[in-house]
């Protein structure tokens, strides 16, 4: 038998080696992607605008408290006018919530809804306690009243608790007269009655509580159609032209510079009898708490949720029936709550 050398040897025991473990690597499979052991990583980077809630925002005197915020508004300079359910029933705050005036509640029949700002600074107020609409200068110099207060009708001089006001572009007004009535009414700029639309029912051009209204730079008309879930979009002369519905029931309307229709309030749903609030609107309780940003074409653009608070236990970022809103210039919300009786700001993050 012929002899092998060590070093031959060595060699071939390399080789033999080399292939064994070449042999069993082809047998044993790679560790699979999908396997418990594999953690995946995700890119943790925020694609969507979010919010959070402003502390300490706003700071109120002691003796000036507050109750459910129906209406929010803002002026030319941003500061932030609320209309609330107490003395003082107007209140101002800087952007970075100090406090800067009031306006003392003129009697007890008062029951404050919205409040808007027009491009010349006027203030009006939506009173559903009084019947009336109303336009003071900033300095609380009444300008105009609409409607007769403390009577309620449904005529060229008379409101049944209206909800909200707006001014067009060529200066008439617009009235949600409201919770009693079921029509938007229209009168130019001087206070003189133009006509009226609209009446009980849920067919299109027909309302169930014409909760909010708005009016975008082309003199277009959103409507707030509570109960029956929709905004409906008019032109001035009430012809219907569009009707965005199944999407919120909506509180509450704000319109940007740029012609963003904001809307809050919370999902659709059935009606139901509620033995604390039997004789309440759709939607009382809310079964959660949001906003959606439209085009003016309807498109939604944005919607962000915020949790709903428990009557009594609200904490800071929560929402407990959300009723009105505004948003500044830099995209940071102002949202007022009835059962949580506050205002609060959310500064948006991107």
């Amino acid at each position: 038998m012929k002899r092998i050398s060590s070093l031959g040897f060595c060699t071939w025991s390399l080789a033999f080696l080399a292939a064994l473990a070449a042999t069993v690597s082809a047998q044993t499979p790679s560790p699979s992607p999908y396997s418990k052991t594999n953690v995946i990583v995700y890119p943790r980077v925020n694609v969507s605008p979010w919010y959070e809630v402003a502390p300490n925002w706003p700071q109120r005197p002691p003796d000036v408290c507050c109750g459910a915020v129906p209406g929010v508004a803002l002026d030319k300079v941003e500061n932030v006018w609320i209309h609330t359910r107490t003395n003082m029933t107007v209140q101002v705050f800087a952007p970075d919530g100090r406090y800067l005036r009031g306006w003392e509640r003129e009697s007890t029949s008062c029951v404050a809804h919205y409040i808007r700002i027009d491009k010349e600074q006027n203030v009006w107020l939506a009173d559903v306690g009084l019947h009336v609409v109303r336009k003071f200068s900033p300095d609380r110099k009444l300008l105009l009243t609409l409607g007769t207060p403390g009577v309620a009708g449904e005529d060229e001089t008379h409101f049944y608790k209206p909800t909200d006001m707006t001014v067009a572009p060529n200066g008439d007004i617009f009235v949600s007269d409201g919770y009693g009535n079921s029509r938007i009414v229209r009168f130019d700029r001087n206070g003189r009655y133009i006509t009226a639309w609209g009446k009980m029912g849920n067919k299109p051009g027909e309302f169930s509580l014409p909760h909010s209204i708005v009016c975008d730079s082309k003199g277009r008309l959103y409507v707030a159609d509570r109960n029956n879930i929709r905004i409906q979009v008019f032109n001035a002369d009430g012809k219907l032209l569009a009707v965005w519905k199944d999407l919120i029931v909506p509180w509450g309307l704000f319109v940007t510079p740029k012609d963003e229709i904001w809307v809050c309030g919370s999902s659709p749903m059935y009606w139901r009898v509620d033995p604390k609030y039997p004789k309440a609107p759709l939607g009382c309780p809310p079964k959660d708490q949001f906003v959606m940003k439209f085009n003016t074409d309807g498109k939604l653009l944005q919607l962000w949720t915020f949790p709903k608070a428990e009557d009594g236990q609200e904490k800071p970022g929560e929402l407990n029936w959300l009723h009105g809103l505004a948003v500044d210039s830099k995209g940071n919300l102002y949202c007022g709550d009835i059962i949580g009786k506050r205002i609060q700001k959310f500064i948006l993050k991107k």
